[in-house]
C-alpha cells in the first residue's frame, strides 16, 4: 500500500493529522523534517504528500520545489495558517493541488483529495 506523507514542524498538528488519515483508512507517515520527509517520498513508495509552510529545517515552499524537480510525480496539499491570498497564488503555480486553511473546514476539504489521490 503507497503512503501519505505528512511534514509539519508542529507535533500537535502532526499528530491530529495522523489520527485522521488512520480513521480514514489510509496509512501515514509524518515528519517535521523536510529533508526526513524528502527521503521518502523519493522510495516511491508515496501518493500524496501534505505539507505546512513552517517545517523545522526548511520552509514548506522549498521543499515543494524540491518535490516537483525530482523524478518523483506525487500530488502536493499545503495546509496552512497563512490565509494570504499571495502565498496562496504562489503555491498554485508551484503545482500545489490544493491550500487548505488549518482554521477552516481542512478536514472535510481533504478527503475529496485523499479519495482522489489515494488508493486503497
Amino acid at each position: 500500500m503507497k503512503t501519505i506523507i505528512h511534514v509539519d514542524n508542529s507535533a500537535f498538528f502532526r499528530k491530529v493529522m495522523k489520527t485522521f488519515i488512520a480513521e480514514q483508512g489510509y496509512t501515514i507517515e509524518s515528519f517535521d523534517s523536510g529533508a526526513n520527509a524528502l527521503e521518502q517520498i523519493n522510495s516511491g513508495n508515496v501518493c500524496l504528500v501534505i505539507t505546512g509552510l513552517s517545517l523545522a529545517d526548511m520552509r514548506g515552499e522549498e521543499l515543494i520545489k524540491k518535490i516537483i524537480t525530482s523524478p518523483i510525480t506525487v500530488p502536493i496539499i499545503t495546509v496552512t495558517s497563512n490565509q494570504g491570498e499571495t502565498q496562496m497564488q504562489k503555491l498554485k503555480l508551484l503545482g500545489v493541488k490544493a491550500t487548505l486553511l488549518k482554521s477552516g473546514p481542512w478536514r472535510d476539504q481533504l478527503l475529496p483529495y485523499l479519495q482522489e489521490y489515494v488508493p486503497y
